[in-house]
């Protein structure tokens, strides 16, 4: 399990020592061959590891993950254990159910997939291990643990999610037509014992209309674009273990491409024609911020920082990995109450204040003005009442939200054109840049990046999504 030699002069590996395969990364093979085989042990008696690494330099998070992953463990990065974000992850661990009496926590747990006979079961993506569990259901194509249709979670809570994954099953024509408008049944078997004892089993069926591949109007109304967004990105952090990420992304490109040629509205070659409906409508930016995020992009995170991102992200459910995907930001200011804004560069504004979920990290943003009156001590001063209402309100909010996550985030506070400031920029679509030849609006900033905006990402799948075959 070594990571890295004894000797102070040898580094800890890097992204770039991995992916040039340098001297650096001679112990990282054997290390996680060593944590796979820890894995494969625990996860069969039953076992959980957690990993809570406090220190300033990497600790191996990015070997040990097999041992989380493949045991429903929870993993939680801080700078030190001394520290906030350690100490209330900690207790949330041992927090206590609706109930008060018994732990949030369940043991021991399997899933099992059973499907009518119209599709089958590709494999599972999340904090799981296989069971290798053969049945007829089990379809070919292999995504995430497949070859089977059934999996352990040795530790799980009432947020663990997993990713299932299905195909198509080969039938005649005949049976098709007769398919064509019934259901098709999903169950899922799920066991676990309680912490306070009880062994539980629970059993949830679905039943859903069935529609062939020409109906695409009856495909786009049961389409969650939400739900397809991150099942899409789980499988892309997945494909990271094996597949390089420009290759990752290309692919991101051709499902998407393919998607909107098949269900937008548009005349051939024609890209102003294009209009999606609204069942299609936000799957796109999801998809352009999924290309841009910690999960795919590893420039200024370690291997540590980045493998701790993709185990958070393989475990919760659609709503927080949507924040981990496309970040919200809320804006304060004198007008009114705080306002959704766009993820965007043009959202700063002097006289403004913005409050930046990602789910890792919550960030309170001053504006130029905002940050220069508060320095002058306005907020203090009996007069400027509205003023000091201003800067507690998003510092009131980001505590809600620390106090209700696990794990517990970072926050940050800072100012516009401050050196904190990148963690909010990082996140921004770059709409007005350095390039820019329009200056956007008059008070809002602009980014030092070679990034490609949204509006330019969508230019592009407009035009190859109706260019002619």
């Amino acid at each position: 399990g070594e990571g890295v030699g004894s000797p102070r002069a040898e580094p800890i590996r890097s992204h770039h020592d991995i992916e040039k395969e340098t001297g650096n990364v001679k112990h990282m093979k054997k290390a996680l061959k060593h944590y796979a085989g820890v894995a494969q042990r625990a996860s069969k008696v039953g076992h959980v590891f957690d990993i809570f690494a406090c220190a300033l330099d990497q600790v191996g998070v990015a070997e040990m993950r097999a041992v989380v992953e493949r045991t429903g463990g929870y993993t939680v990065m801080s700078e030190s254990f001394t520290g906030n974000i350690f100490k209330q992850s900690l207790s949330q661990v041992f927090a206590r159910d609706a109930s008060g009496t018994a732990l949030r926590m369940a043991f021991g747990g399997t899933v099992e997939v059973l499907t009518s006979n119209e599709f089958k079961v590709c494999g599972a993506i999340g904090n799981c291990a296989s069971l290798g569990k053969k049945s007829n259901n089990v379809g070919e194509t292999e995504i995430g643990l497949g070859n089977t249709n059934a999996w352990s979670v040795g530790g799980l809570d009432e947020d663990t999610t997993l990713a299932l994954y299905f195909e198509m099953a080969a039938q005649s024509g005949g049976q098709q037509q007769q398919q064509a408008g019934g259901q098709r049944y999903l169950q899922l078997l799920t066991s676990y014992q309680h912490s306070s004892g009880q062994y539980r089993l629970r059993v949830t069926t679905l039943a859903r209309p069935w529609a062939e591949a020409a109906q695409a109007g009856e495909m786009a109304r049961g389409f969650d674009q939400e739900a397809a967004a991150v099942l899409m990105a789980r499988i892309a952090s997945h494909k990271t273990q094996t597949e390089e990420a420009f290759d990752i992304l290309r692919w991101i490109d051709r499902m998407l491409i393919r998607l909107v040629g098949k269900f937008a509205d548009y005349r051939k070659d024609d890209p102003a024609s294009f209009r999606l409906s609204s069942a299609f409508s936000i799957y796109p930016q999801f998809m352009f911020h999924l290309r841009r995020s910690q999960f795919l992009q590893v420039f200024g995170n370690s291997p540590d920082e980045t493998t701790y991102y993709r185990l958070i992200f393989a475990r919760e459910n659609t709503t927080n990995s949507l924040i981990m995907i496309q970040p919200t930001l809320l804006a304060y200011s004198f007008e009114g109450p705080p306002v959704p804004v766009l993820l965007d560069v043009t959202s700063i504004a002097p006289d403004r204040i913005l409050l930046l979920d990602t789910f890792f990290h919550v960030i309170v943003y001053h504006g130029e003005t905002i940050s220069a009156w508060r320095k002058q001590g306005y907020h203090e001063t009996a007069e400027h009442q509205n003023f000091r209402e201003l800067l507690s309100a998003p510092k009131e909010d980001a505590a809600e939200l620390l106090q209700q996550r696990f794990p517990v985030p970072m926050y940050i506070e800072c100012d516009q054109y401050g050196s904190q400031a990148r963690f909010l920029l990082a996140k921004l679509n770059p709409s007005v840049t350095h390039n820019s030849s329009q200056s956007g609006a008059a008070s809002s900033d602009f980014l030092f990046t070679d990034d490609v905006s949204f509006q330019v990402f969508m230019d592009h799948l407009k035009r190859l999504a109706v260019e002619s075959k």
